[in-house]
């Protein structure tokens, strides 16, 4: 075996695709316009198509075309020629990715997308080819070898198919206005999603499981409320259940540097009147942008009359996959 300088190869690799890539943007014209406009006067899906390797760029594009605001699905050109096609309506728009522009599978398609009538854009390499020739609009993918050493594996044809992709993607995303709240909609399982999606009233603790005391009750007994509800922290209410103060573990720290008796306190005369608050409304990425700003663990939640409605620990953000 001889020595494989894989270093070499690796950045032999990247700089031929990066020049494939680097070659679309030459290649952007008036066709890239009207492919963007055909996709985007779409009432039905954007239909991705491919074979092989073409195949999983095409299934990836679909993803991001659908994940951006743009309703697609992939479609395997062999098995719509077994039944599939009838996935594909009048109101679709086919995308076809093939470098040679002559794959079987999908020239034998030619014919029937005519026959429904449905725009035809294809991503190719090869102008005179049948797809593009059959195609409403071309784009021209075409790279000047493959990063394959053999220019067999396709490679670079791959990667600029899937950076023409995208790029398609991002314009109609533009052109939709589509915003990051929407991205959350199709995101809610994800990181993203959690963040602009969740709410403070979606995890915070409501009823008995907020702490109060009324502000006449002793301070042990405020403090009895504290770890019986273990959140570090109780509210502290008049008779009408509006929100007074709030007495936390910092406050009872202070207090007894300050030299008080917690078994003759009232907790309305050491509470804190400065207490931060949070409307359940807000997002529960804004109360978590509160406590690091402030540097405390724990929030009440109250409703416009003052009254505390529920309490939010940095516990059940973390639970809740933001913190």
């Amino acid at each position: 075996m001889t020595t494989v300088p894989y270093l070499q190869s690796a950045q032999r690799t990247i700089e031929m695709e990066r020049d494939a890539v680097a070659g679309l943007l030459t290649r952007l014209d008036a066709n890239f316009e009207r492919a963007c406009a055909l996709m985007l006067a779409c009432k039905g899906r954007i239909v991705v198509t491919g074979m092989g390797k073409p195949g999983h760029i095409g299934n990836k594009i679909a993803a991001t075309l659908a994940s951006t605001g743009t309703p697609a699905m992939f479609v395997h050109p062999a098995e719509a020629s077994h039944g599939d096609l009838g996935m594909i309506t009048r109101d679709d728009v086919v995308l076809a990715i093939s470098n040679s522009g002559n794959t079987a599978e999908i020239v034998t398609l030619l014919p029937l997308f005519k026959r429904l009538r449905v725009p035809l854009i294809s991503l190719s390499g090869n102008a005179e080819s049948a797809l593009a020739k059959a195609a409403d609009v071309n784009l021209d993918v075409s790279v000047g070898e493959e990063a394959c050493p053999l220019n067999l594996a396709p490679t670079s044809s791959t990667t600029a198919a899937l950076v023409m992709g995208d790029a398609l993607a991002v314009a109609l995303l533009e052109a939709r206005g589509f915003t990051a709240e929407d991205f959350a909609f199709s995101h809610p399982g994800g990181a993203l999603g959690r963040k602009l999606l969740l709410k403070v009233e979606d995890i915070m603790r409501t009823g008995d499981a907020v702490p109060k005391v009324f502000a006449e009750a002793p301070l042990s007994r405020a403090l009895l409320e504290m770890s019986a509800k273990g959140l570090a922290m109780t509210a502290i209410v008049d008779r009408n259940d509006v929100l007074l103060g709030i007495f936390t573990d910092g406050d009872l720290r202070r207090g007894i540097d300050a030299g008080i008796d917690i078994h003759k306190a009232l907790i309305g005369d050491v509470m804190n009147t400065k207490s931060k608050t949070v409307s359940q409304h807000i997002l529960a990425a804004e109360a978590l942008n509160m406590m690091d700003d402030f540097k405390i663990v724990a929030l009440l939640v109250t409703d416009a009359n003052n009254h505390p409605i529920g309490a939010l620990h940095l516990r059940d953000l973390t639970r809740a996959g933001l913190a």
